[in-house]
């Protein structure tokens, strides 16, 4: 009797081990929701509504955005931790969701909680100056900021944002002193920097394309020059290799998805960016376009945490 009841244990398992791999294989057989942890008609829902509609035609399956804003990203980022690992509830990640928001709040670990799929690109940031300001160069610039016992005022779209974190990292390197002003009403910030009541500040390289005949744009964060921004050079160029720096976004999931799925999204994913229409598309957005496999998505969330969270002042969250 025990020797039968191993058998049938065994062949139990068996069928078990190959219904994993046949589940991956048929997947999706249903709709797939994609979490945009971001209020409806930002920045996040066009990258998640662009990557939607590739993976619907890739995969004959439709993908659909599923809003659950609130606290940051945190609340959405949440809810997919809680989902089932099974391949129908995905995430839109971002430096927000993975790197601000574990930092900050410490609710869930971006490493050991998700399954990180693929990257996207961002969106780089801009130092920007008002032309009655007098300056043309980041250079000039500086001088300028050390020549001032008293700190500047400084426009960024909040505190604890990629901006204000760039212009810190920045400030910290030169020595110079940035007075950060907090805003309550969106998009504050640069109507202060247009007035020239800020006349410094930090904007999303979309602001800066948008506004580069209003404001003067000295440095961006991409790694490579923007091609709508083509005179405005890298922080990189000017000897600031550590603000290389984008508002990133990827795909994420639940921790524990199989690596079938994990790969064929992945392998999805960098395929749509490849295609000129969809790069097209995120390029006019202001996004530089970065592909990176599972492995080294989360090698670059690792770096982010790293890189970040000295300038925020906590301890990086472990990585088991």
């Amino acid at each position: 009797m025990a020797r039968f009841n191993r058998r049938i244990a065994a062949a139990i398992g068996a069928l078990l081990m190959l219904g994993a791999p046949a589940d991956a294989q048929n997947w999706p057989a249903k709709p797939v929701q994609l979490v945009s942890p971001f209020a409806r008609g930002g920045a996040s829902d066009f990258v998640a509504g662009i990557i939607a509609d590739e993976l619907s035609r890739s995969f004959k399956q439709r993908f659909f955005i599923e809003n659950i804003a609130g606290r940051g990203g945190q609340s959405g980022s949440l809810a997919v931790t809680r989902a089932k690992p099974d391949g129908y509830t995905l995430l839109l990640s971002s430096i927000a969701t993975h790197v601000i928001v574990p930092l900050d709040a410490g609710a869930y670990n971006p490493l050991r909680d998700f399954t990180n799929i693929a990257s996207i690109g961002g969106v780089p940031v801009v130092i920007v100056v008002h032309p009655s300001l007098g300056v043309r160069s980041l250079s000039e610039l500086v001088a300028l900021l050390q020549r001032r016992k008293e700190p500047w005022r400084f426009a960024s779209s909040g505190l604890g944002t990629l901006g204000q974190m760039v212009a810190e990292l920045w400030a910290r390197k030169d020595g110079i002193s940035l007075s950060y002003v907090s805003y309550d009403a969106p998009g504050q910030g640069l109507k202060e920097l247009l007035a020239g009541q800020s006349p410094i500040g930090v904007v999303s390289s979309t602001a800066a394309i948008l506004r580069q005949k209003d404001l003067i744009p000295l440095a961006v964060s991409s790694a490579q020059r923007m091609p709508n921004l083509p005179t405005v050079p890298t922080f990189q160029e000017l000897g600031y290799p550590e603000l290389v720096a984008t508002s990133w976004y990827g795909i994420s999931a639940p921790k524990g998805l199989p690596a079938a799925i994990t790969n064929r999204m992945s392998s999805a994913i960098a395929a749509a960016l490849d295609d000129p229409a969809t790069k097209e598309k995120l390029v006019k957005a202001g996004l530089e376009l970065n592909k990176r496999s599972p492995a080294e998505f989360s090698a670059f969330i690792k770096a982010e945490l790293a890189k970040w969270a000295p300038v925020l002042g906590v301890k990086q969250p472990d990585e088991q």
